[in-house]
């Protein structure tokens, strides 16, 4: 039987792959360990590192390109200040998943729409 330990060990050796200049999404990060579905785990391991960690938990940003800590919070200012440091660009509140996002997992559909401004067109 796994633990959340093991899973937490799992997740920040995943995190710590992803390379300057580059997000990925909790969703993606809980895919790379195999732990589909599980991507509130992900945030409870990256808020569970311990002190002085040298995981790049700025790098892990929500499917819709956004931080998801709240607006202008010390935490969600200091995550952008990470993230632009490394040349990511926010536009508005978001960035480019297509531009930024680590190319080791896959951008599904809904998220490169998304990234597109585009919209599902409804077939009747």
């Amino acid at each position: 039987m796994k633990t959340s330990s093991d899973s937490y060990l799992r997740i920040w050796q995943a995190v710590r792959k992803i390379p300057k200049g580059r997000v990925s999404t909790y969703g993606a990060i809980a895919d790379v360990c195999r732990l589909w579905g599980q991507a509130r785990l992900v945030g409870y391991a990256l808020h569970n590192l311990p002190h002085g960690s040298e995981v790049p938990w700025q790098r892990v940003i929500n499917a819709q390109g956004k931080i998801s800590f709240p607006k202008n919070s010390d935490m969600y200012v200091l995550q952008r200040r990470l993230l632009r440091s490394e040349g990511i660009v926010f536009k508005g509140e978001k960035t480019s998943l297509l531009t930024y996002g680590w190319r080791t997992h896959n951008i599904t559909t809904s998220q490169m729409s998304a990234n597109l401004g585009l919209r599902r067109r409804r077939h009747d």
